[in-house]
């Protein structure tokens, strides 16, 4: 019965969505959430730095380690935001910041004041071809929910590896799709057809994990955890690296 009640769901939740898909298909919806997102962001990413920062520290523990000959690291993070992750670099870091958005720049700047020793160059080029990063030229990559809404999983994570050089790591954290057997899921199903328009093309039920264990990488480090969040239908996450 439940499978029947959450396809019906879904409908409805498809047909509510309709005057965003009219607004989506007229360029209206995109031109005005692009402006939109970032204050979304801004203000949710505050719950969400206190309840990661422990994940996050221990996570980027030994960033240091990867450093190049010269002791220097060279980051590439994908869609960086408001730059939250900034903190977590080792100084004098040169970090290389894919944003394609460009109304994160007034957010970005107030942490971009907070770390003043971190070497920032911005591209906003589309996450799915980094073509304005050379091969094997970067230590570490970093993302953070942004898998779940990248149109190309695959060629985000070849990207990934084009540009590491040999043994360095990509390091993640995403929420992701909800274990099938639990409440969990069935609401994220429901509610993913309008969650992909409030979300700037997040996708609630994305088993991310998959892509990365099929990503071609020569190791994976990768648990799912629990995020107490004000959200259910976010705590599902996966944090781990996968090393080139």
């Amino acid at each position: 019965m439940f499978p029947i009640v959450r396809v019906a769901l879904q409908f409805w939740a498809e047909v509510i969505t309709l005057p965003l898909w009219l607004l989506k298909l007229a360029g209206i919806w995109d031109r005005f959430y692009s402006f939109l997102f970032p204050y979304v962001m801004n203000c949710l990413s505050k719950e969400y730095n206190v309840k990661l920062d422990k994940t996050k520290r221990n996570l980027f523990l030994n960033l240091q380690d990867l450093a190049g000959l010269n002791g220097r690291l060279t980051v590439l993070e994908i869609g960086c935001g408001t730059g939250t992750n900034f903190q977590f670099y080792p100084q004098n870091s040169r970090v290389i910041c894919v944003e394609p958005n460009p109304h994160f720049d007034k957010f970005m700047q107030d942490n971009i004041i907070k770390w003043p020793n971190l070497q920032l160059e911005k591209v906003g080029t589309p996450v799915e071809d980094l073509h304005g990063v050379a091969d094997e030229s970067v230590d570490v990559v970093v993302c953070t929910l942004v898998l779940c809404c990248v149109q190309d999983v695959p060629k985000v994570l070849k990207e990934v590896l084009r540009v590491l050089k040999p043994g360095g790591n990509f390091y993640f954290v995403e929420h992701v799709g909800a274990d099938p057997s639990t409440w969990t899921c069935f609401f994220q199903h429901i509610f993913n057809p309008l969650w992909w328009y409030i979300g700037d093309g997040c996708f609630l039920i994305r088993d991310t994990w998959k892509y990365l264990e099929n990503g071609g990488f020569s190791d994976l480090k990768l648990k799912h955890v629990h995020i107490p969040l004000t959200m259910p239908l976010l705590h599902p996450h996966i944090v781990g690296f996968a090393t080139k």
